[in-house]
């Protein structure tokens, strides 16, 4: 009996793991400095869900986003306590960007950060409000409406750079 529950359990681990691995890995390497570190971290969430996985545990999506979530809140605050080293890295990053992507990723990283995190998780994880207001634990209205103020807030820093650019030149 022990070994059909540990085969039915890694059956549905590697289920999860096949459907979710490359949107998980996705969503850290938009959040991180390189794809080494990314993977890292998805295989930090695999290795967590594994242990913490029982008999008939949810393996869902939105689970494996939320301990992504969780895991990238540790990974950040471990950044943030080596600030010399966070600070290389970031003007590092910020020379390989190049002219618009530039100003786009620099007016993303002005968003309140609650629309920012809508804003990401709906555009580049490719999340549903409905999937969004699940791993935010929010309302899916809620979801709309900051991802209705992010745009607008986006657009309108856009467009703030445009003109002062013109100005400048």
């Amino acid at each position: 009996m022990g070994e059909r529950v540990d085969l039915e359990r890694e059956n549905r681990f590697l289920a999860a793991h096949a459907s979710t691995h490359d949107g998980i890995y996705r969503y850290f390497r938009r959040r991180t400095e390189g794809a080494a570190t990314a993977e890292d971290l998805c295989a930090e969430v695999f290795r967590i869900v594994w242990e913490k996985s029982g008999h008939g545990d949810d393996l869902s999506a939105m689970v494996l986003y939320g301990v992504a979530r969780n895991v990238l809140r540790n990974y950040d605050r471990s950044v943030s306590r080596s600030a010399g080293l966070l600070g290389a890295l970031h003007l590092e990053r910020n020379h390989e960007t190049a002219g618009d992507e530039s100003l786009v990723l620099e007016a993303i990283e002005n968003l309140a950060p609650k629309e920012r995190e809508v804003l990401l998780l709906t555009y580049w994880d490719g999340l549903s409000a409905v999937e969004v207001s699940q791993l935010l634990n929010t309302s899916a209205t809620a979801v709309r409406m900051r991802l209705h103020r992010a745009r607008k807030e986006l657009g309108r820093l856009l467009q703030k750079q445009s003109v002062s650019e013109g100005a400048a030149e």
